[in-house]
């Protein structure tokens, strides 16, 4: 019925293998899995057609039925079908059972031709018994089945049927009628082997779980609406790799759960369909997250990364350090002890073991709204999700291919455990704890458009293979033990236009060889010169992606790659964050990247990009939707931007900056282009003060209002996500104090065309 998941699951730009103890997640392959490629349908998934002298009809009244037809048999409020064939259903059961036992395995073809069926004290409708189960819901019919809040078993032991409608054989639903399914003791439909729903209009309301298979949940299209207090939709086996997961062709899904709202044990894949998903209640009833200071933590694992505070944090450029910047003694810039270490260190251990009993509560719960425990992969479609908890996850890899993405999420709006890669779509994260999570994060294409109480998008994870692979077979959340796990080593190496990244256990095998994962020197990278970045990768190919953040902006914890695309920052305003954080380099060969927002943990590119870099710090900061013009010595237009948040400084890269060239920036003013994400095309800009003029002398240009300055490679804050705290960003420059090819400031008005 179904094509097996591959051994070797392969979705866009994320493909994964697994050999022995060692994962990698290759962000090269352009390949992706559909409905198609996991479900195939025969010709009793499709059957609707019936006759009334080729099937039994059974008639339902009160408390008794009455059988046409052969194979089935009513008897004390209950029908028996012991035989295969077509059974056509009408009528009302207010206390009773449908039971099909058929024991050569052949298929039961049920049609429920305008039929309501409740059993107190059990399931209404049981599959037994049968090769297959084929539900059909009749043209222009409306059907109901439904329970009592209390089962009555054989005895102890026994804890099956559990769902208004069981099946321990596969079963499909079909055709065009309408079903309202009310789970009253515990789920609403559930399928011990496959579950497909070609068609028809479905409502389930369960006390538990709204529509369960085991092997695999499949829907091909339809009109489902689901009010679970548990997961709305799901597929349970976690025992085969190739089973368990959930796909979907297309249909229209109304989903609110008090839990995940699509979960699948392995993979989950959709290709079309509109879905409005709510899950616990919606990203307002997240709970609270701790505030992540100026130096990593965040999640209540933060410090300093082992070892003890470097005695030089350097200065950022606009030569004041920020009021929580730890000296050498281990007191901030007012000469008092920073919080998160005094504090920390008076917890007693009774406040510990509540603390901890509260975060596993909290954590226990998972309330995801799509989620997967292998793949997550969107071929298309319409979404709209409001999730207390990660919108959508996987504890592998996430691909988006195409899509309408509307996200509100009371925790990450996309969220991979390894490889995250988007290839096309609109994104828009409205509202998130972090927008764009995984250990590879991948834009080819498609428009993202993220808003965050912390980082915008934050490449980290660094995984054991042994996590990864127990929590696909689970389907447990990856999160908790991502953050409590002991740091692993995930070697990044690069070949010729493919980036893999490996997990592995031993952490005997990390390497500090200059060219894999030490920390190269120049360019003004981050984190203490010498030691190694983190393994995470932001690979940024095409598209376009704006970000409007409270914490870190662009946020890796190793290295960040830029080859094409637009990409818009805004934030955060604190100067605990910076627009860019990154531990390794940011090595950019094309596109345009505007990053605006505080100064103190500052970062341009690095000194490897090929193409040319401006980051300007402003004297004081600037209100949000004040301009910041560029352009060359000639009058020609380079950039104009209005930033949506107040800022001080600005990192500016386009491929018309020349490393050699002349170039002035402009403060506020006004320009008649049209502005996208609040970026200008077109139009004129005038009336703007010049703030500096200067000669570029470097793909890199580091310049405040005097001139150029020299950014030296200082050690940087530490680097956050998910509570590894600990040191390991690099945001911090130094001034040189001294400038290069300067020119007066004085207010005067500049009048150009822009592009």
């Amino acid at each position: 019925m179904q094509h097996a998941v591959p051994a070797t699951n392969s979705t866009a730009n994320a493909a994964t293998s697994t050999t022995g103890s060692t994962k990698t997640v290759s962000v090269s392959e352009q390949t992706s899995v559909k409905y198609a490629d996991l479900v195939s349908l025969d010709a009793d998934d499709t059957n609707v057609s019936w006759s009334e002298t080729d099937s039994t009809t059974i008639k339902l009244s009160g408390k008794t039925a009455t059988v046409t037809g052969s194979g089935a048999k009513a008897a004390n409020g209950s029908v028996t079908i012991s035989e295969a064939g077509t059974y056509v259903l009408s009528g009302e059961l207010t206390d009773g059972q449908i039971v099909v036992n058929v024991t050569d395995k052949g298929t039961v073809h049920l049609v429920l031709n305008g039929a309501t069926i409740h059993d107190n004290d059990s399931a209404a409708i049981y599959i037994k018994e049968a090769g297959k189960a084929v539900i059909t819901l009749q043209e222009g019919t409306e059907n109901a089945v439904s329970d009592g809040t209390t089962y009555v078993y054989a005895d102890d032991a026994t804890d099956e049927p559990d769902a208004a409608i069981f099946s321990k054989a596969d079963l499909t639903f079909n055709g065009t009628g309408k079903l309202n399914v009310t789970g009253n003791y515990n789920e609403g439909i559930t399928s011990k082997d496959d579950l497909i729903i070609v068609s028809g209009t479905i409502n389930v309301k369960a006390a538990d779980d709204g529509i369960k298979g085991k092997d695999m949940l499949a829907v091909q299209e339809g009109t489902i609406t689901v009010d679970a207090e548990g997961d709305g939709m799901k597929s349970t086996n976690d025992t085969d790799a190739e089973k368990g997961f959930v796909a979907i062709a297309g249909g229209t899904f109304d989903i609110q759960s008090g839990n995940d709202g699509i979960q699948a044990e392995t993979a989950l894949v959709t290709d079309d369909g509109t879905f409005n998903i709510v899950t616990g209640g919606g990203s307002a009833n997240a709970p609270a997250k701790a505030e992540e200071g100026p130096f990593g933590g965040g999640g209540g694992g933060g410090g300093w990364g082992g070892g003890t505070p470097p005695t030089d944090m350097g200065t950022p450029p606009d030569g004041e350090p920020p009021a929580d910047m730890p000296a050498a003694d281990g007191t901030n810039a007012a000469g008092t002890a920073p919080a998160s270490s005094a504090d920390k260190a008076s917890t007693t251990a009774s406040d510990a073991d509540a603390a901890a009993t509260t975060t596993t509560e909290t954590e226990s719960t998972s309330a995801k709204a799509l989620k997967a425990g292998t793949d997550l992969t969107v071929n298309g479609g319409t979404y709209t999700i409001d999730s207390m908890d990660d919108s959508l996850h996987s504890n592998s890899n996430v691909t988006i291919n195409d899509g309408k993405i509307s996200l509100e999420s009371g925790d990450d709006g996309i969220h991979a455990d390894l490889a995250l890669t988007i290839n096309g779509g609109t994104i828009v994260i409205a509202k998130s704890y972090e927008g764009l999570e995984g250990a590879s994060i991948t834009l080819n294409d498609g428009d993202v458009d993220v808003t965050s109480s912390d980082d915008g998008v934050n490449a980290s994870g660094d995984i054991t293979a042994a996590t990864a692979d127990a929590e696909a077979a689970t389907g447990e959340d990856s999160t908790q033990a991502a953050d409590t796990a002991a740091a692993s080593n995930i070697s990044v190496t690069e070949t010729t236009g493919t980036t893999s990244t490996t997990a592995d256990t031993d952490q005997a095998d990390q390497s500090t060889d200059a060219n894999t994962n030490t920390r190269p020197q120049g360019g003004a990278p981050g984190g203490m010169p010498g030691e190694s970045a983190g393994n995470s990768e932001l690979h940024i190919n095409g598209g376009s992606l704006t970000v409007n953040a409270d914490g870190d902006g662009l946020d890796s914890n190793g290295s960040i790659y830029m080859t094409g695309g637009t990409v818009i920052v805004n934030g955060p305003t604190n100067d605990g964050n910076g627009p860019l954080d990154y531990d390794g380099t940011f090595e950019l060969s094309g596109g345009y990247l505007i990053a605006a927002g505080s100064s103190g943990m500052a970062q341009g590119t690095s000194e490897s990009s090929t193409q040319n870099t401006i980051v300007m710090t402003f004297p004081e900061t600037q209100k949000a939707g004040t301009l910041v013009h560029v352009q060359d010595s000639d009058g020609n237009n380079i950039l104009t931007f209005a930033p949506a948040k107040d800022y001080q400084s600005v990192v500016i890269s386009s491929p018309d900056l020349k490393e050699d060239g002349s170039y002035e920036i402009y403060s506020g003013g006004t320009s008649t282009g049209t502005a996208t994400d609040g970026l200008y095309t077109d139009g004129t800009y005038s009336g703007g003060t010049k703030v500096v003029a200067f000669q570029s002398t470097s793909n890199v240009t580091w310049v405040n209002e005097s001139g150029v300055t020299t950014a030296n490679t200082g050690m940087g804050g530490p680097g956050g996500g998910r509570g590894q705290g600990g040191f390991g960003g690099g945001r911090n420059r130094t001034e040189s104090g001294t400038t290069t090819d300067s020119t007066s400031t004085n207010a005067t008005d500049s009048d150009n065309s822009a592009k």
